[in-house]
């Protein structure tokens, strides 16, 4: 589906979650890329309460030149009503409409997790990525397992619990099922918090207490010792997959530290063989497909040269878009520059409003 000539881009940002700073600076640099003969962007925050605020002072940079934009945006401002703002506005007196299409950079929950896209739906405005369900099972690192595993996706071993479940038995379980070191993580979250590398039994209890200050579901990972390769995906009823790219962690695991610190050395293309790389691509693009995925993902994998090939490890729905994030390098690695990627996203999010919106909502 072809862009529109002109297109009101609400760029939501900030968010309740853990990851409101990274949202922050992903949605810096996206407004810094748009187009602006294109797009008429409204960057509209939501504040840590849930409070929805239009970011005044960046739309004032933006006036003065995407070059005076800061380097994070703040969730400050006007405040907003939700729906109001993503409602088509006129382009002048008597003429056509301009297209709203919502733009969320809300990672971790109360944003990647379907919450948001339920408010979108409701309000009948296409966004950018997967719909409610894709959006909530992919966050749910448990759910996302289950569903991997009913298409026969490869995976390493993990283990599930709620909080109140866990107790010496369980913990003894995990240790024998899964040996150490193994991970501990909270379900619902991203860009690694809460996720601890547990080295011995004695330190189970505590890895429990920091996944448990964000979420009642646990999972518990064997440690698989390989290398950390990532995948983009792109599309609506006929993905394509980007080239491969490898993360070689600078700490202990790929922390959050060497996600927006630029820590980790980052390999694009990676250096693997063309069988290999065929291999990743076709599982990334069957794992979107399980998950129901559609408009963008980005698929994490280990591989064990030596031993299972390549284990899925998660499914990022709202990758980030820093400078130094996979998602648009792997992209532009594939011939896709960051602007270009972006026009492209929100040209899925038309169609599959388009497409969505022609079926039946009575019975």
């Amino acid at each position: 589906m072809a862009l529109p000539d002109r297109v009101r881009l609400v760029v939501l940002f900030g968010g309740r979650s853990a990851e409101h700073e990274v949202s922050c600076t992903t949605a810096a640099h996206v407004l810094r890329a748009l187009d602006l003969d294109r797009y008429e962007p409204v960057p509209v925050g939501i504040a840590r309460d849930g409070s929805w605020l239009r970011a005044d002072d960046a739309i004032a940079a933006l006036h003065a030149g995407a070059g005076s934009l800061p380097d994070r945006l703040e969730a400050t401002g006007t405040a907003v009503e939700p729906i109001p703002t993503m409602q088509p506005q006129p382009a002048a007196p008597g003429g056509a409409d301009i297209p709203v299409v919502v733009l969320p950079l809300l990672h971790g929950p109360f944003g990647e997790d379907g919450t948001i896209q339920g408010l979108l739906e409701m309000a009948g405005v296409p966004y950018v990525g997967s719909g409610v369900l894709s959006s909530s099972v992919s966050m749910d690192k448990v759910a996302a397992k289950e569903l991997l595993s009913a298409h026969d996706i490869p995976q390493g071993a993990w283990m599930s619990a709620r909080r109140h479940e866990v107790d010496d038995d369980l913990l003894a379980l995990a240790a024998d099922r899964l040996g150490f070191p193994m991970f501990v993580k909270p379900a619902n979250m991203g860009s690694s918090i809460g996720i601890s590398k547990v080295h011995q039994a004695e330190d189970l209890a505590a890895a429990v207490a920091e996944a448990s200050r964000f979420d009642e579901w646990l999972v518990f990972e064997e440690n698989i010792v390989g290398r950390e390769l990532e995948c983009g995906v792109l599309g609506n009823l006929t993905p394509r997959a980007s080239v491969i790219g490898e993360v070689r962690p600078g700490a202990d695991f790929y922390d959050y530290a060497d996600k927006y610190e630029d820590g980790a050395e980052l390999l694009i293309p990676a250096p693997i063989s063309a069988p290999m790389s065929d291999e990743l691509r076709e599982i990334a693009l069957r794992t979107f497909a399980a998950l129901r995925c559609e408009g963008m993902a980005r698929v994490d994998f280990f591989w064990e040269e030596d031993g299972r090939g390549p284990l899925v490890n998660e499914v990022n729905t709202i990758p980030g878009f820093t400078p130094i994030s996979q998602y648009p390098k792997l992209w532009e690695a594939s011939g896709l520059s960051y602007g270009r990627l972006l026009d492209e996203l929100v040209a899925l999010a038309l169609e599959r409003h388009e497409r969505r919106s022609s079926f039946e909502s009575e019975r």
